[in-house]
């Protein structure tokens, strides 16, 4: 039988409902089928919302970050190409889609120049912290003991000092690349991913299907790779785009203060701030690269939603 697509989804509930009805030699113990739950329509209309919005931030993302990977083979000039200056309104200008900055260079090849830095440090560093955090949480979460009171020493040292403060000191060590803001990022936000790896762990390492194959002499290494990570990289994976959503912004904000990959080389937040001592005369020089900005950081958080969505749906079945 066909259903129409506004009719709604039922879900069962994990056990029936047990009833005691009273008989002549005692009580007699019966099962209720599993109840439905029904979506209302203000719900359906909710879910259709974060459904759309998902969509777009994934064709966002996807359009965004092939313009990275193949801005040289687009009919662009070079970031650093020097040209006419334009006034504003900047989109009118001949030659030029979103027009031109200070020095006459082109605004959409410098901000598709500008993606390519700030979602590869994003990217890079949310693997980073992924990896590092979640490989901590699983040793943690299973062995506890020692290698618990080490994972809560290590995690709570880094939540506890400042991030800026961390990353200025970081800079300073090191000269600012792309891969030493990767590197600062990654290690900030570490400590998220091994908290929510090492609660996970921690609720399955105690279901049948671990004490099975610890019963059958599995050692704990195949254990953690082949029971427990596939159940906790899920929730991980699903927070990661919420994660990289907050290390771009992290980026553009170092970025802006000057402790982000240094110009010429354009990246959002470099463009914001060298834009900043022209805003009254051409907003455009902000404006654009803050578009770019906010619809990425958008589109992840989004998609970082939706992922949360699809995730506690499948574990509340």
């Amino acid at each position: 039988m066909n259903h129409s697509p506004d009719e709604t989804a039922s879900v069962s509930v994990a056990e029936p409902t047990t009833t005691v009805l009273p008989t002549g030699g005692g009580a007699l113990l019966t099962e209720r089928p599993p109840q439905t739950t029904t979506l209302g329509p203000v719900q359906r209309r909710r879910r259709r919302g974060r459904d759309i919005g998902a969509y777009f931030g994934m064709c966002w993302l996807v359009a965004i970050v092939l313009a990275a990977v193949f801005v040289d083979l687009l009919p662009l000039p070079a970031p650093d190409v020097i040209g006419d200056k334009y006034s504003l309104p900047a989109f009118q200008s001949i030659g030029h889609v979103l027009g031109t900055d200070q020095l006459g260079r082109d605004q959409l090849s410098r901000a598709l120049h500008g993606a390519r830095i700030s979602l590869s440090v994003a990217i890079g560093a949310t693997l980073l912290a992924m990896l590092v955090g979640t490989t901590g949480g699983l040793v943690a979460g299973y062995f506890r003991r020692a290698f618990d009171v080490v994972f809560d020493l290590s995690t709570n040292t880094i939540l506890a000092f400042p991030p800026l403060i961390l990353l200025i000191a970081l800079v300073a060590l090191r000269e600012p690349s792309a891969v030493t803001l990767a590197i600062g990022l990654g290690v900030v936000g570490a400590p998220t991913f091994a908290r929510i790896a090492r609660a996970n762990t921690i609720a399955y390492a105690e279901r049948d299907f671990v004490t099975a194959a610890k019963s059958m002499g599995t050692s704990s290494f195949r254990i953690l790779a082949r029971e427990i990570l596939p159940n906790v990289l899920l929730p991980v994976v699903s927070f990661a785009t919420v994660v990289a959503a907050t290390l771009v912004v992290a980026e553009g904000s170092l970025s802006f203060l000057g402790l982000g990959v240094p110009p010429p080389t354009p990246s959002w937040g470099g463009m914001i701030a060298a834009g900043r001592e022209s805003l009254y005369e051409n907003p455009a020089l902000v404006l654009v690269p803050g578009v770019f900005f906010f619809l990425t950081v958008f589109a992840l958080n989004r998609v970082g939603d939706w992922a949360r969505d699809r995730v506690g749906r499948e574990s509340s079945l």
